[in-house]
């Protein structure tokens, strides 16, 4: 009974040994995530094999793990600009990017933990520099946001090339200019929207006194024509066409026989 103590501590120290060790061996990858194997006693990061997916992984305990998140997330930077002209912007940008899954250990390698900081976040600044750099305000306040986005995209990429980061969308989310300017901007662009507004009545009273005028024409052209086409004969036939048609009616009336001019018939009614 005495020698038990002696023997129960070797054997608790062996399972608390076992523990640490088994702790050490297991590592559990979470959705959206992946894992950089690294050797202590061999090459270090392993960058010739694909990451570790997501579940759980078994490793010898004297190599480490460095998990990665691998799906989108966005990078929001506030950052000061200058425009063509040399005025000062504003922009509030949002960076949606990933690294590159199979790349992951060469960014681990050459790039650490901190790559958006030590690589994202630099070219994506750059980039906005040099887009920006391009424009005067006024078209970076009405007319140019879509354009702008798509050539920071461009030129991030073209930065981000060979450096493991996959950028997959750009959004300037806010312009904001200097007041004094922003002001003039919008009393310019009403004045331009009044001008066009006058410039749309103008063009329709014209058209509307054309309009007026070739309907004119055309009576005057059709009674010229009627005028044209009618004389004595025509109208005597027309008169008498009417007096027929009068004579039908059942109205008491009086006909005079040759009493109208050019010989036609008078027909009085009751009235």
């Amino acid at each position: 009974m005495d020698k038990l103590p002696k023997i129960g501590l070797p054997i608790l120290f062996l399972v608390v040994v076992l523990i640490i060790l088994i702790a050490k061996s297991t590592v559990t990858i979470g959705s959206g995530e992946a894992g950089v194997l690294y050797k202590t006693f061999d090459e270090g990061v392993v960058t010739e094999e694909p990451p570790l997916g997501e579940g759980f992984h078994i490793v010898a305990p004297w190599n480490k793990v460095f998990v990665y998140e691998v799906r989108q997330q966005a990078l929001e930077e506030k950052m000061q600009v200058l425009s063509s002209n040399g005025l000062e912007i504003k922009l509030d940008v949002s960076v949606w990017y990933q690294p590159l899954y199979a790349e992951l250990g060469s960014l681990h390698q050459e790039k650490g933990e901190m790559y958006v900081a030590r690589v994202l976040q630099p070219a994506v600044r750059s980039a906005a520099r040099a887009v920006v750099g391009r424009y005067i305000p006024e078209q970076l306040y009405a007319s140019k946001r879509e354009a702008i986005q798509k050539e920071i995209l461009d030129e991030t990429r073209i930065l981000l090339k060979d450096q493991y980061v996959q950028v997959n969308e750009v959004l300037v989310r806010d312009v904001s200019l200097p007041q004094n300017i922003k002001e003039a901007i919008e009393r310019k662009l009403r004045q331009e929207q009044e001008s066009l507004e006058y410039e749309f009545r103008l063009t329709k009273a014209t058209q509307e006194a054309q309009r007026q005028r070739i309907d004119a024409e055309g009576k005057a052209k059709a009674n010229e024509i009627l005028s044209a086409s009618l004389n004595d004969q025509i109208l005597r036939e027309k008169g008498i066409q009417a007096t027929v048609e009068l004579a039908k009616s059942p109205n008491a009336k009086v006909v005079v026989i040759g009493s109208g001019e050019d010989g036609l018939p008078l027909i009085l009614g009751n009235n």
